[in-house]
């Protein structure tokens, strides 16, 4: 069987700077509008919220309201520092749910949620809460624009993940296709067997015990999960490559086997070069998404003549 290739430290490297240089192209070239929109947006909500609770001076009372209305939810959960997600604040309060119907039939919850909230108050943003008084006009307009602009982050973010995720995946299935691969359907795969057949790639699909981004089957009958990674740090990396796609190799070949599985990652961004050869030491088969052409060409030589 032919292994997918090994890289050199030195091969590596020229590959990093390669991925730097287009991780800073796309990040210079992204347009200012959607952070701009996303905080516009936002600061309509922050300015109801407070308006609704006459600058949190009356939280408990307008609670329903707030807690039950999707968009001052949110803004109600960036009081918070830092802000807490909607997981997070249902396990601390201890809530069943989050749901319209719940917490009006619930107003136990709702009273948990408030507290919770109150107790990681951003106590700079809103000073005046914690002092007991009105806010000046300033300080209301601060708390405004920062919370605004905490929420507009965040959503920039995780758009800007989301989508990198989402061309990715979207060139690697063109590359698959322009190779003779077929698009089938995805499914459970808890043995080879239910695997697309050869020839045939899946979306992402749950393959043993771990869910891969793209499942292909090669032609000699091996099964080749592909995890697609975008990482905008060098710290973030530890936790895009080795903490997630390198573990899923480790499981995937422990339930599948040495020859059965190549387990690979098509990788965008900014990674730190001691992190990549761990990865690779460990069973991980690395390619580049700005340069497909060392994947399909490795596809290529698998196919009988």
């Amino acid at each position: 069987m032919i292994q997918p290739p090994v890289w050199t430290k030195e091969q590596l490297e020229g590959d990093l700077i390669n991925a730097r240089a287009s991780f800073s192209k796309e990040r210079l070239e992204e347009p200012l509008e959607d952070y701009l929109e996303a905080f516009d947006e936002y600061q309509g909500y922050v300015e109801e919220m407070l308006e609704t609770t006459v600058d949190l001076s009356q939280l408990e009372g307008a609670a329903l309201d707030v807690l039950t209305d999707p968009h001052l939810l949110e803004a109600f959960r960036y009081l918070a520092a830092p802000p807490i997600s909607q997981d997070d604040l249902k396990v601390l309060a201890d809530a069943r749910s989050l749901s319209k119907g719940h917490l009006k039939s619930t107003p136990d919850d709702v009273q948990k949620l408030i507290v919770v909230v109150r107790q990681v108050l951003d106590r700079r943003r809103f000073v005046w809460l914690v002092e007991g008084r009105e806010p000046t006009e300033a300080e209301r307009g601060a708390a405004v624009m920062a919370s605004a602009a905490l929420m507009a982050a965040s959503r920039t973010q995780t758009k800007r993940r989301t989508i990198g995720k989402d061309q990715q995946e979207a060139m690697v299935k063109e590359a698959l296709k322009a190779l003779g691969f077929r698009e089938v359907a995805s499914r459970k795969i808890p043995t080879v067997s239910l695997a697309p057949a050869p020839g045939e790639f899946c979306g992402e699909s749950v393959l043993g015990t771990r869910k891969g981004d793209i499942i292909v089957r090669l032609w000699d009958h091996r099964v080749m999960p592909i995890e697609c990674k975008v990482s905008n740090s060098s710290t973030n990396s530890v936790k895009r490559l080795n903490n997630d796609a390198a573990v899923k190799a480790d499981s995937w070949k422990r339930d599948f086997g040495l020859r059965q599985v190549v387990p690979t990652a098509v990788l965008s961004g900014v990674y730190k070069l001691h992190n990549l050869l761990d990865a690779q030491e460990r069973g991980l088969a690395l390619f580049w998404a700005h340069d497909l052409t060392p994947l399909t060409k490795w596809i290529a030589s698998i196919k009988p003549r």
